[in-house]
């Protein structure tokens, strides 16, 4: 239906007109707010550009609809530089520059600061912009998917968007939208770790992207392998302008405007019709997802501004019982299994928050105040049949709401930086579970509901000095954090997290840097509020701990800023300490993995220590005569220690390899094709034990094997590789824009090792068979499992 559509559009309307944009906007300090009157802001490459007026503005017309650089700079002042701005006929481009002024008294600093690193995070960042992510092949204008095309960023064969940093867990990452925190980025996630099949953000809104993977600043916490720094872009000024995207799974619609002259919005709302789809291919699982974004800015007065965002998401995963037409015997193997396994799943989240800016001649407050809910639900019968209590298998419901305040100071010198602050945040978890299946091998069964409160508090400083005529930065920060979840960790005392780095420019273009840090994450709210069937919060007793992660980095890193080339490598080693470790298994929770459902929910121990190490390659051209590419080659060994075993074993995250090659081309008449090749070192898996998996008490309990946890992460997946293309082809009108796209995953349909399933052997009439030798024993046997399939995405995308 909707290559239909597209046909029809291009033969309804077979020529464009032919005009010209026009990119207007301001340029201002961001340390103050205060407009920079008489900027130069060139569209690189042409003679087009314009000078600001006495309060920042400006305005360039007669501009030919196409992707350019556009660059904003000044005496004295960084220069600037916004990379693949797209101009269209249909609305004026609002392009703002933030120009910081330089602590060289030389003139011109020629260095773009989109490749440069800030005061704060001097190495270890990764940006990319709004029209980078939104083109990104493979992609599909997911977030979290469009990032793995980055240094040490790690990815699954499987549909999930697990975001795995430098070897850490994909619940060791944080996320900031506008300097709020927004703990769900995907839908379907995981309690207690993170991950999803699908992102929760609208790429329409998002301005910049910064990956944050080490030297973090000291105003952020609570993660241990990286920080992603979100901007989300203003509502226009002028007039008011609607998107609407309509793709294979879902429909968008974005739309944006001034309010008043002081105020104006953003708003996105996505609708997906996966259910219909799913059910179409004959799956035995319907997901339904929807999500909404909202942010307001409004400029209380020449000083002041206030923003407000608003996420939220709805999922919804129900069981397809239905017989496919037409069905192999592995097929119906596959379904059965899925049928047997797979719970009944309800989940709601959602995040607002405001942000108040001060501004004063040399610096600004901040003031962040925030709420966030996340709402999980599962529930499965055996056999899925809910007809008697008697076959509930496990009944779990739980809430994590969070409330959260942060003051911030900052203070902009000649040459120097300080900030320092506050953090407060106040949780709830509520938890209601039933489970007949985790203490299945004592008899037991779980069954308890409570509520948990904690609370959490930090204070922080830091600072930034150049040196040398500026070729020296020395940063440095300290922050201590404490909360009442358990003895130890309400000692802000025992989690002092001091950091530094260094950043040296050995030529023009060549730097080197280091980084020194100790950084502290508490466990997930599922081991916090873990309570036992006497209702005690049981790892409070066991005094569970802020896991700490002490890291050192080193790197250097090269640019060619006329050509927008860069070229980077790091080294890095990051230790863990105070890992939780499950009591029942004496496994690390690190080496269990993340698949749906819920990670931690049980009595744990801190006593896991890790380690992981490697190195990092980048070479990223953005933008340059039509060609733009990232290459990137991350070599990675993460290991863990767990209680049942000696010394230290892969990970759940050991890929031991990660390479990825990205790379477009833009042609004539508005062509686009781009190009992303995957390669992936295999991750080790823990196999099953056949005998305790047998048993009929147990497979009746669990509908699934049991692990054999004495060969923990003992076996190594095959390697995995995925090449996609994307073709987008752009019309521009004089009062719309169309852009259709073709985005195809794993384009020659490689078909990736998964850990193999374990599942019963069944009659013709699905009733499993009971091995002949052992009337207490099913038969069972390993079925191959593998990811990956040829996925084709047409899309739509009208402006007006």
């Amino acid at each position: 239906m909707t290559f239909r559509l597209i046909l029809l559009v291009l033969f309804i309307i077979p020529f464009q007109v032919f005009s010209q944009g026009t990119i207007k906007g301001k340029v201002f300090n961001p340390a103050n707010n205060q407009p920079v009157a008489f900027a130069n802001v060139l569209i690189l490459n042409t003679d087009l550009g314009a000078i600001t007026d006495e309060n920042g503005l400006y305005e360039i017309k007669a501009v030919p609809p196409g992707l350019y650089n556009v660059r904003a700079s000044f005496v004295g002042y960084k220069t600037s530089t916004a990379f693949e701005v797209q101009i269209t006929l249909a609305r004026a481009v609002q392009l703002d520059f933030e120009l910081a002024e330089s602590a060289s008294d030389l003139s011109e600093v020629v260095i773009n600061s989109d490749f440069t690193r800030s005061e704060e995070t001097p190495l270890s960042v990764r940006r990319l912009n709004t029209n980078e992510i939104e083109r990104y092949p493979g992609g599909n204008r997911d977030i979290s998917r469009v990032i793995q095309a980055l240094p040490g960023v790690a990815s699954t064969p499987s549909f999930r968007n697990d975001i795995l940093i430098r070897g850490g867990a994909p619940n060791e990452n944080k996320f900031y939208v506008d300097e709020i925190e927004v703990p769900v980025i995907n839908h379907f996630s995981t309690q207690g770790s993170s991950g999803g099949p699908v992102g929760i953000l609208n790429v329409n809104l998002i301005k910049n992207l910064d990956l944050i993977a080490g030297g973090f600043p000291a105003n952020r916490m609570d993660a241990l392998s990286s920080f992603f720094e979100i901007q989300l872009k203003d509502g226009r000024r002028d007039k008011m302008a609607t998107q609407v995207t309509v793709g294979a799974s879902e429909l968008t619609l974005s739309n944006e405007g001034p309010i008043s002259e002081k105020t104006t919005y953003f708003l996105s709302a996505r609708r997906s019709y996966l259910q219909g789809l799913f059910r179409l291919l004959g799956l035995p699982f319907l997901p339904t997802f929807n999500d909404f974004q909202l942010k307001t800015t409004t400029k209380l007065n020449d000083k002041t501004e206030l923003t407000f965002i608003g996420l939220g998401a709805i999922d919804n995963f129900e069981l397809n019982q239905d017989i496919p037409d037409k069905e192999t015997e592995e097929d119906r193997e596959n379904r059965l299994y899925l049928l047997d396994v797979l719970p009944i799943q309800t989940q709601w989240n959602y995040v607002t928050g405001l942000k108040l800016k001060r501004f004063r001649a040399n610096g600004f407050w901040t003031f962040v105040l925030s709420r966030n809910m996340l709402n999980n639900q599962s529930i499965k019968f055996a056999g899925n049949d809910n007809s008697s209590v008697a076959n509930l298998l496990f009944d779990y419901s739980s809430q994590e709401s969070e409330n959260k305040f942060r003051a911030e100071n900052s203070l902009f010198g000649k040459g120097y930086t300080i900030k320092y602050g506050m953090n407060y945040q106040y949780s709830r978890y509520f938890i209601r579970n039933f489970d007949r299946v985790a203490l299945a091998s004592s008899g037991g069964v779980i069954d308890i509901e409570s509520t948990s409160f904690f609370s959490q508090y930090g204070i922080f400083i830091s600072g930034s000095k150049n040196f040398y005529q500026d070729r020296l930065l020395l940063t440095g920060g300290v922050r201590m954090d404490g909360a009442d979840f358990s003895e130890t960790a309400a000692n802000p005392f025992n989690q002092i997290s001091p950091r530094i780095s260094a950043s040296y420019q050995l030529r023009p273009n060549l730097f080197a840097t280091a980084n020194a840090g100790i950084y502290y994450q508490k466990p997930p709210y599922t081991v916090l509020g873990f309570r036992n069937n006497e209702g005690e919060l049981e790892n409070r007793e066991n005094d569970v701990r802020f896991i700490r992660n002490s890291q050192l980095i080193a790197g250097i890193e090269f640019l060619v800023p006329e050509k927008n080339r860069r070229f980077t490598a790091e080294a890095f080693y990051k230790k863990y300490s105070y890992y939780p470790t499950s009591i029942r298994n004496g496994i690390a929770l690190a080496n269990l993995g993340a698949d749906f459902g819920v990670i931690g929910n049980e009595p744990v121990i801190s006593n896991a220590e890790g380690r992981a190490y490697g190195l990092e390659f980048l070479a990223q051209q953005r933008l340059f005569k039509d060609f733009y590419g990232i290459a990137a080659l991350t070599l990675v060994r993460s290991e863990f220690t767990n209680s049942n075993t000696t010394g230290f074993i892969p990970s759940s995250w050991d890929n031991k390899f990660i390479v990825s090659l990205t790379a477009g081309k833009r042609f004539d008449k508005n062509w686009e094709i781009g190009t992303r090749w995957r390669f992936l070192g295999g991750t080790p898996y823990t196999p099953f034990n056949l005998e305790e998996s047998s048993l009929i008490s147990n497979w009746e309990l669990r509908n699934s094997g049991i692990l054999d946890f004495n060969q923990i992460n003992a076996i190594r997946l095959d390697p995995f590789h995925q090449l996609d293309l994307r073709i987008d082809k752009k019309y521009f009108f004089k009062r719309w824009n169309l852009n259709w796209y073709l985005d195809i995953q794993n384009l020659y349909n490689f078909q990736a090792e998964q850990a193999p399933l374990l599942i019963p052997v069944r009659a013709s009439d699905g009733s499993i068979l009971v091995d002949p030798n052992d009337p207490s024993r099913y038969q069972l046997k390993l079925l191959s499992n593998t990811a990956g399939t040829i996925l084709p995405t047409v899309g739509i995308i009208i402006e007006f």
